[in-house]
């Protein structure tokens, strides 16, 4: 029995030595190896001898077996308390502090004409983007097979309006013109802005873009009143005075007559919006009387207003969320 109680207290100081999990291991093999080679003695004792030396070989491998769960239980134990005194969070420091965000520089652009255009007495309309072709197309003169309309090649989705007609993402917020116009009684005096949809894509062009449209519809409404308060616009978003504007003959068919809108910038004439009177057919659409009401409308992308004023020359850095560019407009 002396064998046994020397081996028992060979495995303890073993495994108290242990100082990983793979060591305890290693002295848990060794040990077992032990304990079976003295297991095969116990065939060979007297018969009267065999049943208190099996006791013995058995409390002795409890012994050990409870020494070695023991030592497991230590050492996962120190090794939990080493991680988590190594990642300790000091709560009394200060806390780092939210990075602060901004406004994209295209809703930065929103945001002041909408201002600009309310400080000259207009409204600010909105409305869906998934459209009818009625309101998209047919009620702003452009009836189906209409060679302008290839122009606008869009976007349909696979739903049908209440007369079983297509819709279609909206390619303009001139819709919102109608709607409104049919909505509201005149003096009609209202901007529209929006995300809108068509097949482009490239450095100054995207599917999804932002217009600015204007109506004002009244008795008596003229080029001068157009070209005075869009002049006006231009002046105070660009924050300069003596910004030259012409306006140059275009089509568009909605408008009867028609013009692009230039700007001098920089010495160079740019394009920066389509404008003309509305066509006596869409004043009908919005349910008016042509022969007594008249006006114009405009219409302007987002995205090239806010390329221009802060000199960006490529569309796509607006949708490539890129913060090395966002961050300059923080």
């Amino acid at each position: 029995m002396s064998d046994l109680d020397g081996l028992v207290s060979r495995a303890l100081a073993a495994f108290s030595a242990a100082g990983d999990a793979a060591s305890l291991e290693n002295e848990k093999a060794r040990f077992r190896a032990d304990l079976s080679a003295f297991q095969k003695t116990l065939g060979s004792l007297p018969a009267e001898d065999r049943k208190a030396a099996g006791a013995a070989f058995n409390g002795a491998k409890q012994k050990i077996e409870a020494a070695l769960e023991a030592r497991r239980v230590e050492l996962a134990d120190a090794k939990l308390s080493a991680r988590l005194a190594e990642d300790a969070l000091d709560v009394t420091l200060p806390p780092r502090g939210r990075g602060r965000g901004g406004v994209h520089p295209v809703v930065r652009t929103w945001q002041r004409i909408e201002a600009i255009w309310r400080s000259i007495g207009f409204d600010v309309a909105d409305g869906p983007e998934i459209e009818t072709d009625w309101y998209n197309f047919t009620a702003l003169n452009n009836p189906e097979n209409h060679p302008a309309r290839s122009m606008q090649d869009t976007f349909y989705v696979d739903l049908k309006d209440k007369d079983g007609l297509p819709l279609l993402l909206r390619t303009h917020t001139s819709p919102m013109q109608v709607r409104y116009a049919r909505m509201h009684k005149p003096p009609i005096k209202v901007i529209a802005l929006g995300r809108t949809y068509r097949v482009d894509s490239d450095a100054t062009h995207s599917p999804m873009f932002h217009q600015v449209e204007g109506l004002w519809i009244d008795e008596h409404i003229s080029f001068a009143d157009l070209k005075g308060v869009y002049t006006e616009f231009l002046r105070r978003f660009f924050e300069s005075d003596d910004l030259a504007v012409r306006f140059r003959p275009s089509f568009f068919p909605f408008t009867e007559p028609s013009a692009e809108i230039d700007m001098k910038l920089k010495g160079r004439w740019l394009e920066i919006s389509g404008s003309g009177q509305v066509h006596p057919q869409v004043v009908k659409n919005f349910g008016l009387d042509p022969e007594k009401y008249i006006g114009f409308a405009f219409g302007s992308g987002l995205e090239r207003l806010t390329m221009l004023r802060y000199g960006i020359d490529d569309l796509r850095l607006f949708f490539d969320g890129d913060l090395r560019f966002l961050e300059q407009f923080s």
